[in-house]
């Protein structure tokens, strides 16, 4: 009887073996096919895609009269100016704009040169400049030296307009609250502002910063040349602007000036950020890029 029970317990213990080995040759074919598949599964990308740009296919685009393309802001309202700035950016206050279309890009200097050549209206005029004039003389680079009334004709020319604050602003900034024109944080891959950091000592060829577009794709509505706009500045004008379409005041000694330039700070480069000077005025931080009306 005893031999019989070691007997069976022989037989249970090899069978027990038996079974553990089996599980252990399953269990390393599954581990194998595992690896196999992982070593044969794609990475998963980084996402660079930036939320200023992430809907640009959404905005219809034009080519104006003068070639250039432009870009459709559609109707609706917006948050204009800043409680948080200086006191002539507020009070923050919501405007209600028609559908209007801007160029893409600053006016450059070969486009202009072509106005000045067709009309014949003088050239672009730099009173000051603290170095050799012709590092900023060279047509790939943005328009700039010229009064308002230059770009007021050049627009005109084009079959175009200047842009007017308000319409500037939202064509910068868009629907949301933000500082710059991509988001909140400036890098020097964001826009030509003052030094060297970003590659562009003084000017730089419009375009260049693609991590600086605006919510609608438009290129360096911070920093390169600061740039004009059809309103008269008045420092208290927000108070008193109508809801919808606002134009500016009638009356007024200068014209405003949006977007900063290459000599600013990035305090200067704010969306909200205001700027003035005489119509005539004329400096190689001042450009212009146009707009007009919508369908």
């Amino acid at each position: 009887m005893k031999d019989k029970w070691l007997t069976i317990g022989i037989i249970a213990t090899f069978g027990a073996f038996f079974l553990m080995i089996v599980s252990m040759m399953t269990l390393s074919r599954h581990s194998a096919k595992n690896k196999e598949l992982l070593a044969r599964a794609p990475s998963t990308p980084q996402q660079t895609v930036s939320t200023a740009t992430a809907d640009l296919s959404l905005y219809k685009t034009i080519v104006g009269d003068d070639g250039r393309e432009m870009v459709e802001i559609p109707e609706g309202p917006f948050k204009m100016g800043s409680n948080n700035g200086d006191y002539d950016e507020a009070p923050e206050h919501q405007v209600y704009l028609a559908t209007f279309y801007i160029d893409k890009y600053e006016v450059t200097q070969a486009e202009y040169d072509r106005f000045v050549k067709a009309t014949k209206r003088g050239k672009p005029f730099v009173p000051v400049f603290d170095d050799d004039i012709s590092k900023i003389l060279k047509p790939e680079l943005a328009a700039m030296g010229m009064s308002w009334s230059d770009a007021a004709a050049y627009c005109q020319w084009a079959g175009k307009r200047l842009p007017t604050e308000a319409e500037w602003e939202k064509a910068a900034k868009g629907e949301g609250n933000r500082q710059y024109p991509w988001g909140d944080t400036l890098t020097p891959m964001h826009a030509n502002l003052d030094g060297e950091e970003d590659g562009y000592k003084y000017l730089a060829p419009p375009g260049k910063f693609e991590a600086g577009r605006s919510p609608y794709g438009l290129y360096d509505m911070a920093g390169n040349v600061a740039e004009w706009v059809h309103d008269t500045y008045d420092d208290k004008y927000y108070s008193k602007s109508p809801y919808r379409d606002p134009k500016g005041p009638e009356d007024g000694q200068n014209k405003v000036i949006r977007g900063g330039s290459w000599r600013e700070s990035p305090n200067g480069a704010r969306v909200s950020k205001r700027f003035q000077a005489k119509l005539w005025r004329t400096d190689a931080t001042i450009g212009f890029r146009c707009a007009k009306g919508g369908p």
